[in-house]
């Protein structure tokens, strides 16, 4: 006869492991994404809240995974829920977070409890009942983890159109003050790339995660500083091999940025200032 914690350690050990393309989604407000499989390297990206992701590799408590922009890196594997269908939030009933971040409770009353989670903009939530207690206040949704909660009509929006280079740049301001954060893709913390990549998302366009990427991508056209347009994207750095920085031109000499210099936020600076005048290297803009 075997013993119970032997036999119990046998079936596990005998666990399928999922295979690539396996698709998981992020049950973390903001997940770290990492270089290697340890929290002691990098974050070379992450992901938020109810995005869906692919695996690639398996190791452990580890997955790497491959997000929406065809980015890679390693999550934990506590941050994801494993699903067995189709995407989460892919149907119609589905709503973004329009605001810097959104609470969602456990019921329809803000004071009961404390919210059961606190998700950044963008993130997406499947809606499972309109209409609820308070009128037409709440919205009913169904969560990453299967769970169930009340979000406010205000934090949401269903509207995914594409915005305007006017309307992407007051989208831009909403953001100021907003801290730096390496790796950041979130409202509660972007780095530079991070930041104008999410900006061109809501004009529907995807461009690659990094700075020097994004300068070499084949959707964007070389511009010259004279003929700078609102809208444009600005690499900055020693020289156009060696890009270390990007904002977002939006207009009368001035560029919005998340950066660490002198004050590590999201702010807007003028193009003739140093150092930025000194170390602009190229410029470009999305093909249409």
């Amino acid at each position: 006869m075997v013993p119970a914690l032997v036999l119990v350690f046998c079936v596990a050990g005998a666990a399928k492991k999922p295979a690539p393309g396996t698709l998981y989604v992020v049950v973390k407000p903001v997940a770290n994404m990492y270089r290697d499989a340890s929290t002691n390297t990098d974050v070379v990206s992450q992901a938020i809240y109810a995005s869906n992701v692919t695996l690639v590799e398996f190791k452990k408590h580890w997955v790497k995974i491959k997000t929406a922009d065809s980015y890679t890196g390693w999550m934990q594997l506590g941050d994801l829920r494993k699903l067995a269908g189709q995407g989460y939030a892919s149907q119609d009933a589905t709503v973004r977070v329009a605001e810097l971040s959104a609470n969602v409770y456990r019921e329809p009353d803000v004071t009961a409890h404390a919210p059961v989670v606190t998700i950044p903009w963008e993130s997406r939530l499947e809606v499972v009942a309109e209409k609820v207690a308070d009128g037409d206040r709440w919205l009913k949704v169904r969560l990453p983890d299967g769970s169930e909660g009340y979000v406010q009509r205000g934090d949401v929006s269903r509207d995914f159109a594409p915005l305007s280079i006017e309307q992407m740049i007051g989208v831009a301001r909403r953001f100021l003050g907003v801290t730096y954060t390496w790796g950041g893709t979130s409202s509660f913390g972007f780095d530079c790339s991070g930041f104008t990549q999410m900006l061109e998302r809501q004009r529907g366009v995807v461009i690659p995660r990094d700075a020097d990427l994004q300068a070499g991508w084949t959707e964007v056209s070389e511009v010259a500083r004279k003929d700078l347009q609102a809208g444009d994207l600005l690499f900055f750095g020693k020289d156009a091999k060696n890009i270390t920085h990007t904002g977002m031109y939006i207009g009368n000499g001035e560029f919005i940025h998340d950066t660490t210099h002198e004050h590590p936020m999201v702010q807007i600076s003028k193009l003739d200032d140093k150092p930025w005048t000194e170390i602009l290297v190229a410029a470009r803009r999305v093909k249409p």
